[in-house]
């Protein structure tokens, strides 16, 4: 599907949205790209702030009467998402668009501030635990008349890497960190973002959930990668890796092409091609596993 970022995004006047990881790379790009079009507010997060300032420069640029509002966010700590997402909703009354953009990949075995196997912390739990405290907001703006609310999660087609069960939630406390399982960490965290987009979209159908694949962008999560990798991602997709403006254009499709040709609780490719399945992503079974886990693991966090 032909979309530009420039032209087929339409007015988002009266819009709030809330970008993760919005200072690098595609979440950067598509922040700027909200800002082009008339949004009432575009709150992104991120660590760093004299970034998050760049990017306000350049925004301001392009739209000097944009308003864009840092929200300064490790999801390695649950308690910074709580945090940042307490100071969104003090500040907002409404949230239209929320885009989990941030993730991590491949990055050596670690745990999260709160003890969790870090790709499946930041990737997956983090940005469930941003969900669970907006969602009173994103309802209550999607109760108003002519509501278009939106959750677009950033997956992979790397999702197909997961362990052999899918997910091994007895040994997500764990880095996980030797053997087989060490390369199967991030495909498991990406199953699911495409597993937990599916169950919101049955649990709260007022609210279009989606998953998307960006394409294999040339960001930081591929320059930072071994030698080895580098080349194993050049070598099997020579024609296929984009820039991070092209890499944004399917999650920019998602939070705002027309609202009946996005299917909730789909998985999409680029740019808005239903996704391949593989695997364990379509196991309505496990998907209730991982809300049920995800559930009591965050009962504690609230704002």
């Amino acid at each position: 599907m032909k979309f530009n970022s420039s032209t087929d995004i339409p007015d988002l006047s009266r819009k709030v949205i809330f970008v993760t990881g919005g200072t690098a790379g595609i979440g950067k790009e598509s922040v700027l790209a909200f800002a082009k079009h008339n949004p009432q507010c575009v709150y992104f997060s991120g660590r760093d702030s004299k970034r998050a300032a760049e990017v306000i420069t350049e925004a301001k640029t392009a739209a000097p009467s944009a308003n864009l509002v840092f929200l300064e966010c490790d999801l390695t700590s649950l308690t910074s998402v709580e945090n940042a997402a307490r100071q969104l909703t003090s500040e907002s009354d409404r949230l239209d668009i929320l885009l989990c953009n941030a993730g991590v990949m491949n990055v050596p075995p670690a745990l999260t501030k709160e003890g969790f196997e870090i790709h499946f912390g930041v990737n997956h739990l983090s940005h469930a635990l941003f969900i669970k405290l907006l969602l009173p907001t994103l309802l209550r703006t999607a109760d108003e008349p002519n509501s278009d609310v939106r959750i677009v999660s950033l997956t992979s087609q790397g999702f197909i890497g997961h362990p052999g069960g899918g997910i091994v939630f007895k040994d997500l406390r764990t880095t996980q960190g030797s053997g087989l399982m060490k390369a199967m960490r991030y495909g498991q965290s990406k199953l699911a973002n495409i597993l937990y987009a599916a169950e919101l979209a049955k649990r709260y159908p007022q609210i279009k959930s989606v998953s998307i694949h960006p394409g294999v962008v040339q960001t930081n999560l591929v320059a930072s990668q071994s030698g080895f990798m580098k080349a194993l991602i050049h070598i099997t997709n020579p024609f296929s890796i984009v820039t991070p403006a092209d890499g944004a254009r399917n999650q920019l499709w998602a939070a705002t092409y027309d609202k009946h040709s996005v299917v909730n609780g789909a998985y999409y490719e680029p740019v808005g091609v239903p996704g391949r399945h593989a695997r364990k992503s379509k196991d309505e079974k496990l998907a209730g596993e991982l809300w049920e886990w995800t559930d009591k693991e965050l009962e504690g966090f609230q704002i």
